[in-house]
Parts: C-alpha cells; structure tokens; sequence
C-alpha cells in the first residue's frame, strides 16, 4: 500500500496528541499547552498518488505447469516445436485467470484431459536475468505455479490426444532423467514438485527453481540418480530355498507407525536398512518376499526401540555415507520403483504394523535422524 501523508480520519492534517504538544511556562510558573501560533508545523508524510504506486509496482509474467505420473513414478513431460527441452504440461495464465484455471485449461488444450488440479506443489519466482529468453521477449521474470495432477491410470494415458500443432509428443520419464531432458531450471523445479507431493507439507517455495526452506528429500538430493528396480512378484510366503537370495531388507517401525530408511548422501539413492537382531529392535517377524526372475528379496518386519549413534551396533547404524530418515510406508513406496507388486507388499507391511500394535502414520515430511541417535 501507498504511505500517505500525516493525516486523520478526517483527512486533516494530523497533529501531535495532547501530551506531545510543545509546553511553555506560564506567569504563575505551571507548564501549558503552547499557543497554537507557537506549535511547530508537522513534516510532511512520504506519499505517492495511486497512480505513481501502481508504477513502483514490479512487474512479472505468471504461469502455470501440471505434474503428472504414472502408477511407476515416472513424470509425463512434452515435446514441443518450439525448442529441444522437455516441458511439464502448461503455459501462460491468460489476463483475470485463475493459475488452477489457467492449469486445467493448458492440460485440455495439450493433452485433451479435462481435469481439475487444485492442489499446488510450488511456486517457483523466475528472474528476470533467468537464460532462455529472447532479448526481443523483454522478459520481466515470471511466478510460475505448479499443479498437482496426480498419478494416470493407464487409461487415462491411453486416453490423451494431441493437438495438430505445438505438442508433438510424450514420453513419462524417470524422475533422475529430468536434468537431461528439460532446461535446467525446469528440471529443479520438476523434482522440487515431485519432492513437495511425497513429503506432503504443503506447497514449496522456490527462487529459480531452488527451494528457499529445503527439507530432507532437498537437502538429500533424492530421485537426482535412478531408483534401483525392484520390479518382482510380491508373495507373503517363505522364499522357496532353491532360489539365490540377492538381498534382505527390514521394515523397522518406530512409534508413530513410520519407518526407518538410509539415503546415500552421495547419490540420493533410498534403501531400508538391513534386518540386525538385538536389543533395538523387537522380534523380527518374516514379511514376504519379491521373487524375480534371477532370485528373490526377502522382507522382514520389526520394531524399533531405538537408534544408536551414527556408526555404531546396531540396525542401520553401522551405515557410513548414508543419512537416517523417517518416513511413511506410502513414501517409501513412492521414492522406490517396485513396478505393480508395490500395492501388495504395501499391504503386508500395513499388516505387520497393525500386528505390532503401531499406529497408521499420516504423511508428513520425512524427517532426518540426528547422528547421536534417539531412544523411545
């Protein structure tokens, strides 16, 4: 808002209240307001007129993106005819638009899916200085919304059709890819959104595409490298003994119902901990396990009791490189590649928890482990 001159409510001059008014002396010696030809006159307020504030204004393009996966976690992103660089679904928000309108409308008018997407993932600020742009465009920066379009069935995707022009194709990239095929900014901004929808706390906030408060997936860097592929058939059973065992992995849960996850700090890749009897954990119960065509992965469930120091005994403790999280089971699913067998080892692992007596966790941003550990 405009700051306006030193005025009252009536549009007068304002004047300084009684007890801040000068004071002289009278005859019998006792302090009195001084005579109003003696008051000294008020400075002038610092103003603008409407129309000069309106100028002062910044000035600043807005756009609106949509992300969009499939049941894999791979994010849709377009061709165009325009430049070489994948895009997220969107453009410009047209004069008195809504961002979600403008969202709904660009993926119709590229896509030809009617939708409604109002839940944000980020809003990203765009300087002016950003690469990419013409000179001729006069590029002033640019707010750019991103939408939350949720994950395609495959019937949905079967379902696009493209325009005659502009659109030339699609393609669902793995979330690691991204930096290779969109310009670089969009790709921060690509897997900024991606982080936000998993960690579920609310919209980020970016400046060119890097997030001004980053949580653990930001800081971790997690999906910059490609999620291993473990893309078995689930089976609640025992592992048949004839097949090679490539690798065992534990659902450790703490209190609230999450569970413990390493991310490599050098890569962002995510993993569960190794199954490690002892007093930290409860009594490891079988899960199931992934059978895939060279072995299998077996899957264990327990209770964790507590988290020794970085580097010490115990279950994914003696763990160099790599940062301790806590995150729901749904998370995990979504930082993983587990191909259509994840709905059902989702399932057992939500089994085992209700048979441990924990609760359900609702998502909320992971949360990192401190070095020293935590007891419950």
């Amino acid at each position: 808002m405009p700051q306006l001159t030193d005025t009252d409510h009536t549009g007068q001059p304002g004047h300084a209240d009684q007890a801040d008014r000068p004071v002289q002396a009278d005859l019998a010696g006792t302090a009195g307001p001084a005579a109003p030809e003696e008051r000294p006159v008020a400075a002038a307020g610092t103003w603008m007129t409407p129309a000069e504030y309106g100028a002062s204004r910044a000035t600043l393009w807005s756009a609106a993106c949509v992300l969009i996966t499939d049941a894999d976690g791979r994010v849709l992103v377009q061709t165009v005819d325009y430049r070489p660089d994948r895009l997220l679904p969107g453009g410009a928000v047209d004069a008195g638009e809504a961002p979600s309108a403008a969202a709904a409308r660009e993926v119709y008018e590229e896509l030809g899916i009617r939708g409604h997407y109002p839940r944000g993932l980020a809003v990203d600020w765009i300087p002016a200085d950003a690469p990419g742009y013409e000179p001729e465009m006069r590029f002033p920066g640019e707010i750019l919304h991103v939408f939350d379009g949720g994950t395609w069935s495959g019937e949905r995707i079967a379902a696009i059709r493209l325009p005659g022009q502009e659109i030339t194709g699609v393609q669902f990239a793995e979330p690691a890819d991204l930096p290779c095929l969109m310009h670089p900014g969009d790709a921060r901004r690509a897997l900024c959104a991606l982080r936000a929808r998993i960690d579920g706390g609310g919209p980020a906030l970016l400046e060119d595409g890097r997030p001004t408060a980053p949580g653990a997936l930001d800081r971790l860097g997690v999906l910059r490298t490609p999620r291993a592929p473990q893309r078995g058939t689930w089976h609640g059973g025992p592992a048949p003994e004839s097949l090679p065992v490539h690798d065992r992995a534990a659902w450790l849960f703490a209190p609230d119902g999450r569970v413990l996850v390493l991310i490599a700090r050098d890569t962002g890749a995510v993993r569960l901990p190794e199954p490690a009897p002892g007093p930290l954990i409860s009594e490891s119960r079988p899960l199931g396990h992934l059978r895939e065509a060279e072995g299998v992965r077996i899957r264990s469930a327990a209770r964790l009791r507590a988290l020794g120091p970085a580097g010490a005994a115990g279950p994914g403790c003696a763990e160099p490189g790599y940062a301790r999280v806590l995150a729901t089971p749904e998370q995990v699913r979504d930082l993983s590649d587990w191909g259509p067998a994840a709905e059902d080892q989702l399932a057992a692992v939500h089994t085992a928890r209700a048979r441990l007596g924990l609760p359900p966790a609702p998502r909320r941003p992971v949360t990192e482990l401190p070095a020293e550990g935590v007891t419950w």
